[in-house]
């Protein structure tokens, strides 16, 4: 059975949750492209593997208020709990809008800002 977009990216989300950021990365298109709005912009898979790797050091904590599908895009808005290199933990307001192609996520255009 294929899977709809916004189930791909719940089951991706649910791979970070558990920690399965490989997992994650497969549901990535190769050439996956994040816009971090005001912030930075990452190309590639491995560029968002390294990204993981030191924002993560921890898996984050979701709290998806509401997901919109609509043709090849998944509009998502919640708040994401983030632990930081002393132990604190900061949470985030986000809205992501994530674009598939091809059954792959293939870019974000995520809004975050501290909550």
């Amino acid at each position: 059975m294929k899977l709809n977009n916004k189930e791909i990216l719940e089951q991706a989300n649910a791979c970070v949750s558990n920690g399965d950021y490989e997992g994650f990365l497969a549901f990535c298109a190769e050439d996956t492209e994040w816009h971090f709005i005001g912030e930075q912009t990452l190309s590639g898979k491995e560029a968002v593997r390294q990204y993981m790797k030191t924002a993560y050091l921890e898996p984050p904590k979701f709290n998806i208020e509401l997901a919109i599908a609509e043709n090849d895009y998944v509009t998502v808005i919640g708040k994401i709990s983030l632990k930081q290199e002393n132990g604190s933990i900061i949470n985030y307001d986000y809205c992501d809008v994530w674009k598939f192609k091809n059954g792959k996520m293939a870019v974000l255009k995520a809004f975050v800002i501290e909550g």
